[in-house]
C-alpha cells in the first residue's frame, strides 16, 4: 500500500464528510490549533471554508505531525527527518509496553545492537522496543523488511523497506483516526 496515497484518500473522505455535516468528522477539526477550543456550533458554521489541505493537516495532526508536508516527508523518506510524529507509538495500543527511551540516536542505536530490538522514532526521541511492541502496532516482527532496514526505522539501511512498512502501518490505522 502507498501510505501517502492512502492518507490523501482518507483526507478526501474526511473532507466529503465535513461538507455533508457529519458530526464526528466535524469534531475531528479540533486537532487543528485554530479550532482546538471551538464549540461544535462554530465548527459547523465553518465547514464551508474547510479545504482539502485542512483535512490533510487534520490527518497529519492525528499522526502527531505539525503539518501535512512534515508528515509526507517523514513517510516518504525523501529527506532526512528529525520528527517522526507519534505514529509509531500510539498510546491506546502500545502504552502497556516497557521500552527503552533515548534522547540521541547514537545511544539508541548502540542499545538496539546489543538487545536485538527494533529502533523507532517518536517525535524527536528514539525508542528501542521488542517484538511484542511491533505486534501491538499491527506489524509483523518477522517481516523481511525489518532485516532489510537493519531493524532501524530512523536510519534504515533500505529506505524502500521502511516505505513499505509505513504502508503496512497506515493500513492498520483505524479509518476514523487518519
Amino acid at each position: 500500500m502507498d501510505a501517502i496515497r492512502e492518507l490523501k484518500t482518507r483526507a478526501e473522505i474526511l473532507h466529503r464528510r465535513i461538507q455533508a455535516n457529519d458530526h464526528r468528522a466535524i469534531g475531528r477539526l479540533r486537532v487543528l490549533p485554530n479550532f482546538r477550543r471551538a464549540s461544535y456550533e462554530h465548527l459547523s458554521a465553518t465547514t464551508g471554508t474547510i479545504q482539502r489541505r485542512d483535512c490533510l493537516t487534520v490527518i497529519a495532526a492525528e499522526l502527531g505531525f505539525k503539518s501535512w508536508p512534515e508528515a509526507k516527508t517523514a513517510i516518504s523518506g525523501d529527506e532526512r527527518i528529525e520528527d517522526f510524529g507519534t505514529m509509531l507509538y500510539p498510546e491506546q495500543r502500545c502504552c502497556g509496553h516497557i521500552n527503552l527511551w533515548y534522547k540521541t540516536y547514537q545511544e539508541a542505536a548502540a542499545v538496539r545492537e546489543s538487545s536485538d530490538g527494533y529502533l523507532l522514532g517518536y517525535k524527536r526521541q528514539y525508542v528501542v522496543v521488542d517484538r511484542y511492541f511491533i505486534e501491538s502496532l499491527g506489524l509483523d516482527p518477522a517481516d523481511p523488511d525489518w532485516v532489510a532496514m537493519g531493524f532501524d526505522w530512523v536510519q534504515p539501511k533500505d529506505l524502500a523497506a521502511r516505505t513499505r512498512l509505513y504502508g503496512k502501518l497506515v493500513a492498520c490505522l483505524p479509518r476514523e483516526a487518519a
